[in-house]
């Protein structure tokens, strides 16, 4: 795709945040987690990524920057809508690595529809199986591994806050994630699991292309609309330039399992925030 996505980040240098962690980013192969993988090994975690075998190209890429930055990768081809690949992902991982520290919920699917009508039954199902199910099976299979200090870091969407007429599918399963974060966050605080969710707006990744006609693709994240005290100007200017990345919803989902996140008694323990980098980088 052109222009290609920015997932190197060349100006930000890795300061031993993630050091000695494992762990698992399910659609590790390109956009955001792709970002998210190659910035963790930087951080010092070895690194599982999962993502379809149809992927592998992108896949191997991402293995070579990740042993570029001097840690582990592990590959696991498969599909999170199946419980069984979830659970065995999982296994290979702790089997390789020795522990897992972090999981990473970020595989999805979507598709863009104009009529309500065109969203057939399998669709719905199929979006809500990847998008959703998927994070509930690898946040089931991580669970008996992680330990007190561990994240499981879920991807929302803005969509998922304010709803999209060509995406019902898809924002319907990312409202989903939000209220999966907060309530998963809410049951895991005694055992000190930290769940955090990144609601990003528009990211130029793999998936756009993949799912939208080509004029819509030309107009990615001209719609968006910025909250708060940000001026219209302003919100164009920011979102036509590093909000379109991936690496801004990197630096969130980065800082989530870390050790400096930090934010009270309770919150230390799980911080159910949607972070919006629009407002928090």
């Amino acid at each position: 795709m052109t222009p290609r996505p920015q997932y190197m980040a060349p100006n930000y240098k890795g300061s031993g945040k993630l050091a000695g962690k494992v762990a698992i980013i399910t659609g590790g192969d390109s956009g955001i987690g792709r970002s998210v993988a190659v910035l963790f090994a930087r951080e010092g975690a070895n690194v599982a990524i999962v993502y379809l075998p149809t992927e592998q190209s992108d896949a191997e890429e991402a293995a070579e920057a990740i042993r570029g930055e001097g840690r582990d990768v592990l590959l696991l081809p498969g599909d999170v809508s199946e419980s069984s690949f979830c659970r065995g992902a999982v296994d290979k991982t702790v089997k390789k690595f020795g522990k897992l520290n972090i999981l990473v919920n970020n595989a999805a699917y979507q598709e863009t529809r104009e009529k309500f009508e065109d969203v057939s039954e399998s669709d719905w199902d199929h979006t809500f199986k990847v998008n959703i199910y998927g994070y509930f099976y690898m946040a089931k299979a991580a669970l008996p591994h992680l330990k007190p200090g561990s994240a499981i870091i879920n991807c929302g969407s803005i969509t998922g806050l304010e709803g999209h007429k060509t995406l019902i599918d898809y924002a319907t399963t990312k409202g989903a994630i939000h209220a999966f974060t907060k309530s998963l966050a809410q049951n895991l605080a005694k055992r000190k699991i930290r769940i955090n969710c990144v609601s990003p707006g528009p990211i130029w990744t793999p998936l756009q292309p993949d799912s939208k006609p080509a004029s819509d693709v030309a107009e990615h994240g001209a719609d968006s609309r910025c909250s708060g005290r940000a001026s219209r100007k302003r919100c164009r200017l920011h979102l036509s330039s590093s909000l379109q990345r991936p690496i801004p919803v990197t630096s969130a989902v980065k800082y989530s399992p870390s050790s400096a996140e930090r934010r009270g008694p309770h919150s230390s323990a799980c911080s159910n925030e949607l972070i919006r980098p629009s407002r928090s980088l």
